[in-house]
């Protein structure tokens, strides 16, 4: 059984019913009671057009529930012979349906996660383990998600934005169970580039790649973390960072630069580099001006005043820290990272054990308690 291709069929079947006239609630329902039924069907026998196949199964699935629905609803619906699959609207379709998930009245936690099921055909039970939920706590918020939109005309045009962070809210959530969800949102953002060709949108797709690339470094064999500096940089995926600046190239070449370009820039600065002292940090250091100017972001300002201290010195970076608000997350570990950069030793353990009492996951608690004792152990010798 292709898991992959039904993923990649489960949205092109749901708005394929939504253009016949079914709900979308609905449609998602019969499209996933047709994905049951083939996995059983499939696995002796698979079809010739499993496209055709699951709009046939969907369909029927579907007509049986409205069927059982109040006259009104009867005759509101069209019960007729199956038409033809109608497969050559199917990109486009999808397209609507990334839109749809990704609507702006929708919270950021029930857009991913009804793109998570319609767009990307994961079960519930995946997704809720993936975020490390009840399966009953996450099929209420994508109910919730479902009756939100079930008003929401499907030609109504989305906004790429939205989307994208969508898609970038997906892939910071890593990997979890039994999914791996940077990987799922790397595909669905292929997917949504080859239907849209938009600088920002192959932005998001080369920050994805370049990223990705450098994950079988991240961590050491205990699971620790590994910070970008130290990573071993044979590790890191080089055909993906190949794919993701060429991406990133023709997006730039485009001239209309995006936050997503600006950060798939700085990545690829990094990626670029064959050691930690080669990297051009100058040139960090601008796309950074590029960002904040894009974004306002204050995060993005933190990280520049990182960048600062490694272009310019240590105190050049304390010194565009210090304008910066102390409950960013990670100041703290930014000061403490920039004076052990300029030899204050003592100030710099006792900033990272404050880091580490502020960090939020459990691998950057470890890696800032560990940076605060190897300080500690020097200042005892």
């Amino acid at each position: 059984m292709d898991e992959i291709l039904l993923r990649t069929l489960t949205p092109q079947v749901i708005t394929v019913l939504v253009r016949r006239g079914a709900g979308f609630a609905a449609a998602e329902d019969a499209t996933q009671e047709a994905l049951l039924e083939a996995l059983q069907a499939w696995a002796e026998r698979p079809p010739r057009d499993p496209m055709g196949w699951l709009v046939t199964v969907a369909w029927r699935k579907f007509l049986d529930a409205a069927r059982s629905e109040a006259s009104r609803r009867r005759r509101e619906l069209r019960v007729e012979a199956e038409p033809p699959p109608e497969s050559g609207r199917a990109a486009d379709d999808t397209l609507a349906l990334y839109f749809l998930c990704a609507h702006p009245s929708l919270t950021a936690s029930s857009a991913v996660a009804l793109t998570l099921r319609a767009v990307g055909g994961l079960t519930t039970r995946q997704i809720a383990d993936a975020y490390l939920v009840g399966e009953a706590t996450m099929a209420q918020r994508i109910s919730r998600a479902k009756r939100t939109v079930a008003g929401v005309r499907f030609e109504t045009p989305g906004d790429v934005a939205t989307v994208l962070r969508v898609l970038y809210l997906v892939f910071n959530e890593g990997y979890s169970g039994d999914v791996d969800l940077s990987a799922e949102a790397i595909r669905l953002t292929r997917q949504l580039a080859a239907g849209i060709r938009h600088p920002e949108v192959a932005g998001l797709l080369a920050l994805m790649l370049l990223h990705h690339a450098r994950r079988p470094a991240r961590t050491s064999p205990d699971g620790d973390l590994v910070p970008l500096a130290d990573q071993d940089r044979s590790l890191w995926d080089t055909g993906m960072i190949a794919e993701g600046v060429d991406v990133l190239q023709w997006a730039l070449a485009r001239d209309q630069v995006g936050e997503f370009q600006a950060q798939a820039a700085i990545a690829a600065l990094h990626a670029d580099a064959q050691s930690a002292g080669e990297t051009d940090w100058v040139q960090i250091v601008e796309w950074y001006d590029e960002l904040v100017a894009l974004t306002g972001s204050q995060v993005a300002r933190l990280n520049r005043a990182v960048a600062v201290g490694e272009a310019d010195g240590p105190q050049a970076g304390l010194a565009e820290v210090a304008k910066l608000d102390p409950s960013l997350p990670r100041y703290t570990a930014a000061m403490a990272y920039l004076q052990e950069r300029g030899g204050d030793r003592t100030t710099a353990a006792r900033l990272y054990a404050e880091a580490a009492h502020l960090a939020s996951n459990l691998p950057e608690r470890d890696h800032l308690t560990r940076q605060a004792a190897r300080l500690n152990a020097t200042l005892r010798n």
